[in-house]
């Protein structure tokens, strides 16, 4: 089996359990453990929130390890702490032990989900990474479709606390063997520059450039704007004038349309650089945003915000693995991966909370309206960031 299809195979298959179970399986969960634990909503989800600024916190840190060690210790290592974490949830009966087994799958999380599996795919395939990255979050978005069902069909025949203990299982039994399996690349030698080749900087180049600011600014601003929406979808089409039931199924619909977004990057990665890709994902956001503020009493309008919104949300993901690689090179991108990513987890484990308290006065049209400045702002901050990075890149290679 060739060495692309393996990785792809493997990583494919544990992000699907690894998503699964880290992620959305919460949501189906989360009743029964507050109704055991007796947890204010703020705690019980303040907890989940917390897991995911810890991922973002150790983000760095593992990028940096699977840059030196390469991913198939790290990863493996990942499925282990992740297990213990949901053990630890399992024996846990109070807020100390619900937040500290929370805190230790935070650091699971950050070694075996997206970020992770990018950074071992670049290290192993280099310039063949990109299409291997498209083709594992293809596998990735079936996480929730397998994982809601599953999880709400073992709580119909088993307690919370057995279902986590038998998700550690399979973390285990199963995630881990197979990240075993991954190769890891050889120490990478930068080649001769020349002005189509990205630059190869290490961490502390790459924090001294704007751009690697600006464009952590903007994952960080619509990674706030995606969490906030996923969370309030239901709600805000039904404030439209929409029936719950209509809503929900709106709601469906950005499943599949994140998977044909990432069909649709995948059928364009060897004719469009993923800073192109990006120009389109990022406007994709405001528009959708826009159609739904001025006209999503309309059914046509609420159907096409989710499909644009779904679309662009699936292609950000692949854009999160290869955008660095084009602007920041392969030799450590792992830890600038990383500490791109930092930020854009600490919007994504605040916005839910920060949007519950803006929203008790219900002015669902407001929180359009910002959100959609927001994406605006960062549309257009990225458009300047790739341009002003490629005008800066041309000056340094004819200066040499």
């Amino acid at each position: 089996m060739k060495k692309a299809t393996s990785a792809v195979l493997v990583l494919g298959l544990t992000q699907v359990i690894s998503w699964g179970i880290l992620y959305y399986a919460f949501g189906v969960m989360a009743p029964a453990i507050q109704a055991d634990l007796r947890l204010a909503p703020a705690q019980l989800y303040g907890a989940f929130s917390w897991a995911v600024l810890v991922a973002g916190l150790a983000s760095v840190p593992v990028g940096i390890a699977i840059d030196r060690l390469g991913g198939r210790r790290i990863m493996a290592a990942g499925s282990l702490v992740s297990g213990a974490g949901l053990l630890a949830l399992a024996g846990s009966h109070g807020l100390a032990g619900y937040f500290t087994a929370w805190t230790i799958m935070g650091l699971g999380m950050a070694m075996t989900l997206y970020e992770a599996a990018f950074a071992t795919l670049n290290r192993s395939l280099r310039e063949a990474a990109r299409k291997a990255i498209s083709n594992v979050t293809l596998m990735g978005g079936l996480a929730s479709t397998a994982f809601w069902p599953l999880t709400a069909w073992l709580l119909g025949r088993h307690d919370w606390r057995t279902v986590c203990i038998a998700f550690a299982v399979a973390l285990l039994a199963v995630c881990l063997p197979l990240h075993l399996l991954l190769e890891d690349g050889a120490a990478y030698a930068a080649p001769a520059r020349h002005p189509d080749a990205p630059q190869h900087y290490s961490l502390r180049q790459a924090l001294a450039q704007p751009v690697f600011w600006l464009l952590a600014g903007v994952f960080a601003a619509h990674a706030f704007v995606f969490s906030a929406l996923s969370v309030h979808m239901v709600p805000l089409i039904g404030k439209l004038g929409h029936s719950g039931q209509l809503a929900v199924a709106l709601a469906a619909l950005i499943g599949p349309m994140q998977v044909a977004g990432r069909l649709l990057e995948r059928s364009l990665a060897g004719r469009a650089t993923p800073q192109a890709v990006g120009v389109a994902t990022f406007a994709g956001l405001p528009a959708a945003l826009l159609v739904l503020y001025l006209l999503g009493a309309n059914a046509w309008a609420a159907i096409l915000f989710c499909v644009l919104y779904g679309m662009t949300n699936g292609v950000l993901t692949i854009l999160r693995g290869t955008l660095p690689q084009a602007v920041f090179g392969h030799t450590h991108y792992g830890a600038i991966a990383g500490a791109l990513a930092a930020p854009s987890l600490a919007a994504k484990a605040g916005a839910p909370l920060l949007l519950a308290l803006v929203l008790e006065g219900g002015d669902y049209h407001g929180l359009l309206a910002a959100l959609f400045l927001l994406s605006l702002a960062s549309f257009a901050l990225y458009v300047f960031a790739v341009r002003s990075h490629a005008r800066s890149r041309w000056r340094s290679w004819v200066s040499m």
